[in-house]
């Protein structure tokens, strides 16, 4: 079969490789797409840690190509499913008070072992995410981003009629977007970035903003009680204390290595209650139903599409920018026969 396998700084090769043997417990899935976000961009530029070579891919969608026939899901050849990419301990704090989104030994398919990055990928079966029969293969792979963005949303207790402030337009916060206009939350949706902004409106925005990057960033003129930041600025999350009104609701899903210079006295004043969010507690069967329920908005998110043995092209363009990109897609065979 054929694999893309990354094997060194910004370079991955096709390569071939024997098929997986099916194994108890396990089923093996012919893999259709593969949804790019940054991190695989930065393990295939080497700013995140992980251990090459590696075949990447952890948002993927594809075809039942054998199962073990005992398997409790009652999942059979020819099924259309997603993968739970997260693989956890168990035995951790965090795993052992439901909060194994967390876990401190946390494994990745495609980022800590091989991925989805291939035309045939063995899977545990309790990874494995039926796909509404209405929703397409493609937008299915966007169900793991849905699923993190649902967390997010999840963790800000949103409450029907209040407003709610989206820090950054790309696929996190749009897709925040849409669950929360599912929830009956407005939202505002914000970017420095125009076309990014006014992409917010297909997901249920009721007003897009574009932030200044060479001064303050006043916000709504609405109260705001939560805010979603999805870019992992600093300055971006410096605007969400500000802006947030007093006992408000912050969640940090966007994702950074740099410091917030906040002053404590707004945190203590505002009495603030200020949330981090992590992948997700299981939310991807949830997820593929909310973008079956929105496949066009969904759809709407991907703006590049690649051939598998142009995935270095695709990593490029992800990290050069010279065009406005949302979701990039890409192929495998099986998705283009």
């Amino acid at each position: 079969m054929i694999v893309a396998r990354t094997i060194e700084t910004e370079k991955t090769v096709l390569v071939t490789e024997p098929e997986p043997t099916l194994e108890p417990g396990r089923a093996i899935v012919r893999v259709h797409d593969v949804a790019l976000c940054g991190t695989d961009l930065h393990i295939w530029d080497r700013s995140y840690p992980a251990d090459l070579p590696v075949v990447q891919g952890h948002e993927f969608s594809g075809v039942v190509e054998a199962i073990d026939p005992a398997n409790p899901a009652g999942l059979r050849p020819g099924d259309k499913v997603t993968v739970n990419p997260s693989i956890t301990c168990g035995g951790c704090y965090a795993c052992r008070h439901g909060r194994f989104n967390t876990c401190v030994k946390m494994r990745v398919i495609g980022c800590y072992e091989d991925g989805g990055m291939a035309e045939l990928i063995s899977v545990a079966i309790d990874k494995l995410c039926p796909v509404p029969a209405n929703l397409s293969l493609e937008v299915a792979a966007l169900g793991e981003p849905m699923s993190i963005a649902m967390q997010a949303v999840n963790r800000g207790r949103p409450v029907a009629g209040e407003t709610a402030l989206v820090l950054g337009c790309g696929p996190i916060g749009v897709l925040a977007t849409l669950y929360l206009t599912e929830l009956g939350v407005d939202v505002v949706a914000a970017d420095i970035d125009p076309n990014r902004a006014a992409s917010a409106t297909l997901f249920g925005a009721v007003q897009t903003m574009v932030v200044p990057t060479d001064g303050p960033f006043t916000g709504p003129d609405e109260e705001v009680s939560l805010v979603i930041e999805a870019t992992g600025v600093p300055s971006s999350m410096v605007n969400a204390i500000h802006l947030v009104s007093h006992a408000g609701r912050i969640v940090q899903v966007g994702i950074s290595q740099r410091d917030i210079p906040v002053p404590i006295k707004e945190l203590t004043f505002k009495e603030l209650d200020i949330l981090g969010s992590r992948n997700s507690l299981a939310l991807i069967p949830q997820g593929l139903e909310l973008l079956a329920r929105h496949e066009k908005a969904a759809r709407s998110l991907i703006t590049h599409r690649f051939a598998v043995a142009d995935v270095n092209a695709a990593y490029e363009l992800m990290r050069d920018r010279t065009e406005y990109v949302g979701k990039v897609v890409v192929q495998l065979p099986a998705a283009t026969a």
